[in-house]
């Protein structure tokens, strides 16, 4: 009788029909509480800085926490993948991880802080506050990267921007919206000379990224060369060179992001970020952590795909919007011009400041060596004049070094050649107006007086061709048929 039943017709559409609908159910039950779900992961191996994760799923970028002891979690980020694998970076220390810990993707992103509440402050690379001055109020978050902006809509570069330094503001004159490096070896002055362009330039706000540089200079670039006065208008974003590879990354693009929220506003802002170097060997040893195969002297390929990327933020921004105007500082190791992130950034650079050793050694400053530096844009700020004089000033410049081991040993003797003569006559007026006190600051208008005054003053040899007597050539003809 009952096998009977459980056969009948209706017993089975019953049967079927609450099946369907405890199914129903259940999948209504699955997508009201998928949001709070999530797949855990576990830890399988550690390689230096590098962790793998199986049994979960993140995009690149993603943030992951891995619980370790006492059930700390540690926060990382995914820099790759590869099958069922993913391939973790720490933003902190890996103390405290075990074998088969547990690894919990999160569904958050890394945010930037943003807004006018930043002035005066300064942060870290993950947008925390360092300087005791309690938690940031009254912001909004922006993403770490932007999207990328058309080409065709960025105003161009027509306005001369007053750096407050007067080798800059005549011969390598900077526009508004520039982006320029500062390619230097190992002390040489480039944090002096960016610590007077912070003080004297004149833009809105200044953005300044300290990424890799040591801890200790971190808090003597704020204090004595930023000083209150210019700490009043800047945002410093500061990861020093104990932080790990991935914080240094995000430093880069934290102060880009912030200096992007300035320029949306309409503000013109100036970002100084000390170095490029450093946040490409972050780059670098994220690339060869997950097996990217090294191209050019131990940097992988995607070092120079990132280069562009955060260069490229920088800039003018739409017609009547603001501007960042950015200059971004290259070590050069052993002062090699060649070397692979010195030869990349000068080919997506708007112009480059190379700062001269020899000179620096000299105990002259701003150490810059005018003649392997160059501004792409000043040919289009500045006028006729001011081009000639520049130019001018070069040439004798020039003269002058290429000879002068020749002028040193006495080996030449004046009046040999007129060029040199003149070089010769000039050069300390030359090295005075290209030496400059760091607490001294020269605007634009009086860079140009100067130079002017320069490049006008009458030298020897033109007093001599002023003092000879005009000769016409009838008389020059007939004083000839006299001898």
């Amino acid at each position: 009788m009952q096998s009977e039943l459980s056969t009948s017709p209706d017993f089975s559409a019953r049967f079927s029909l609450q099946w369907r609908q405890r199914l129903q159910n259940a999948r209504e039950t699955i997508e009201n509480h998928s949001a709070s779900l999530t797949v855990e992961g576990r830890l399988t191996r550690m390689v230096g800085m590098t962790l793998e994760a199986v049994g979960c799923q993140s995009a690149i970028g993603g943030r992951c926490l891995v619980e370790g002891v006492d059930k700390q979690l540690i926060e990382t980020e995914v820099v790759g993948f590869s099958g069922d694998k993913l391939f973790l970076m720490p933003t902190a220390g890996l103390n405290g991880i075990l074998p088969n810990a547990r690894v919990i993707p999160t569904s958050s992103s890394y945010q930037v802080p943003v807004g006018n509440m930043l002035l005066g402050r300064v942060i870290d690379g993950s947008g925390k506050p360092l300087d005791g001055k309690g938690p940031l109020n009254n912001i909004h978050t922006a993403p770490l990267t932007a999207e990328t902006m058309n080409p065709l809509s960025r105003e161009p570069i027509n306005t001369a921007m007053d750096v407050g330094v007067r080798a800059i503001n005549a011969l390598l004159t900077v526009g508004r919206g520039q982006r320029m490096g500062l390619f230097a070896g190992s002390g040489v002055g480039k944090s002096v000379l960016l610590g007077m362009m912070t003080k004297f330039t004149n833009a809105d706000v200044i953005v300044v990224g300290l990424i890799g540089e040591r801890g200790r200079e971190v808090k003597e670039f704020i204090e004595n060369i930023l000083g209150p006065e210019g700490m009043a208008r800047s945002v410093v974003v500061a990861v020093p060179a104990d932080q790990s590879p991935v914080m240094r990354l995000h430093g880069a693009q934290v102060a880009t992001s912030i200096a992007e929220d300035f320029r949306d506003q309409g503000k013109h802002v100036l970002l100084l970020m000390d170095s490029l170097t450093r946040f490409a060997q972050a780059q670098r040893e994220i690339a060869l952590a997950i097996g990217e195969p090294p191209a050019t002297k131990g940097y992988p390929p995607s070092v120079f795909a990132r280069l562009p990327a955060l260069v490229e933020r920088a800039g003018n921004g739409e017609e009547g919007g603001g501007s960042i105007t950015a200059f971004y500082t290259v070590l050069t190791e052993g002062d090699d011009q060649q070397d692979p992130i010195a030869d990349a950034a000068r080919a997506i650079l708007d112009g480059h400041i190379v700062l001269s050793r020899t000179l620096a050694e000299m105990g002259h400053y701003p150490a810059i060596d005018i003649e392997a530096s160059i501004s792409r844009v000043m040919s289009e700020i500045a006028d006729e004049e001011h081009l000639e004089q520049a130019r001018r000033f070069k040439q004798i410049f020039s003269i002058y070094q290429q000879n002068r081991d020749l002028i040193n040993v006495g080996a030449y003797t004046y009046g040999t050649d007129r060029n040199i003569d003149e070089a010769i006559e000039m050069q300390p007026s030359l090295m005075d107006f290209l030496h400059q006190g760091m607490n001294t600051a020269v605007n634009l208008e009086g860079s140009l007086h100067d130079l002017e005054v320069v490049m006008t003053q009458p030298t020897a040899q033109q007093q001599i061709v002023n003092t000879q007597p005009a000769v016409t050539p009838g008389a020059a003809s007939a004083n000839a048929y006299k001898q």
